[in-house]
């Protein structure tokens, strides 16, 4: 069977810190998938609070989500904390995506739990349709390097 994988930029430019709760665990007493995707929207919210950006407004436009991709490396557990980065890349008309590195720290070293991607749209809520990447936006994570 062969399996995806997703093609890492080669730095990235955020982190962030996140602590496994009790409640992101599943029946076989890891982080279950849903509760990695609730992880990474959250990284995500803390990725954009840095502009004052939420998921509705990112300089005027709002973000649905058009897929996910998610590459999974090692299991994690209540008391892991994760170290996600996040760089925002491949900028087209109406999207882009968002890449992820997820770590654990646990008893001192770094383990790599998941790679992952979101392809973000642009969305006007009101119209119900796709709208263009508000070029504030491209220029901002674009500064990053």
């Amino acid at each position: 069977m062969s399996r995806v994988k997703i093609d890492l930029p080669p730095s990235f430019h955020f982190t962030t810190r996140i602590p496994v709760r009790i409640t992101d665990l599943n029946y076989g007493g890891h982080v279950g998938n849903d509760a990695l995707l609730g992880l990474l929207q959250e990284a995500r919210l803390q990725y954009l609070g840095q502009w004052g950006y939420t998921e509705l407004s990112v300089a005027g436009a709002g973000l649905i989500m058009r897929d996910a991709l998610v590459v999974y490396k090692a299991e994690s557990f209540y008391g892991d904390v994760w170290n996600i980065q996040i760089k925002a890349a491949d900028f087209s008309r109406v999207g882009f995506d968002l890449y992820y590195l997820v770590d654990a720290e646990r008893e001192g070293q770094q383990i790599r739990i998941a790679e992952a991607k979101t392809g973000m749209v642009c969305f006007d809520y009101t119209a119900r349709k796709p709208i263009g990447v508000p070029t504030e936006f491209v220029a901002q994570a674009q500064a990053l390097g």
